[in-house]
């Protein structure tokens, strides 16, 4: 909402807008883009607008679409999924991923599922096992390890911890 009160309020009614991403109907012109960026950074956003972070950004919102809002039943793996989805070969993605972001596209998979795994502990509605089966890990040894390794806690004792240990998304 607020990237398109702020588009609005330049005259522009944009077209589409979700996370990441926003279509216009026409370019914003130099004075006008150079107003939106200051007014996008003082809400706390970035506009991106060179190609390879855009790439990057399209990366990250596949991963948290699949792994926060998707039903957890991949049927092909990620590297093919992202290489499919975003036309490109996966080396590609990978290499510029790391070299940007200087990670993983692996790891930041891995640690957005265990900032799933915490959520869904947090709630306090799924087994661990249900939690396991709906992320896609082979078992619950897989998941609990995982967790073990990223956060040096194991899934129950998180549980029991009854604090809100999650990080926002635009921080893992």
């Amino acid at each position: 909402m607020a990237v398109e009160n702020e588009l609005e309020k330049l005259g522009h009614e944009p077209v589409h807008v979700q996370l990441g991403e926003v279509e216009l109907r026409e370019d914003l012109s130099g004075d006008q883009l150079s107003v939106f960026k200051n007014r996008l950074n003082e809400l706390g956003f970035e506009l991106i607008d060179d190609s390879k972070s855009k790439l990057i950004e399209k990366i990250k919102l596949i991963v948290i679409q699949l792994i926060h809002h998707g039903d957890g039943q991949m049927h092909q793996n990620y590297s093919e999924y992202l290489a499919s989805k975003l036309n490109k070969e996966y080396n590609y993605l990978s290499h510029l991923f790391s070299e940007v972001e200087g990670t993983t596209i692996e790891k930041y998979i891995i640690n957005q599922k265990i900032e799933r795994v915490k959520e869904l502990l947090v709630y306090n509605e799924l087994t661990l096992s249900e939690i396991a089966d709906s992320l896609g890990y082979s078992s619950v040894a897989h998941l609990s390890g995982q967790f073990r390794k990223v956060t040096g806690l194991t899934p129950s004792y998180f549980r029991q911890l009854k604090e809100n240990k999650r990080k926002p998304l635009d921080e893992v």
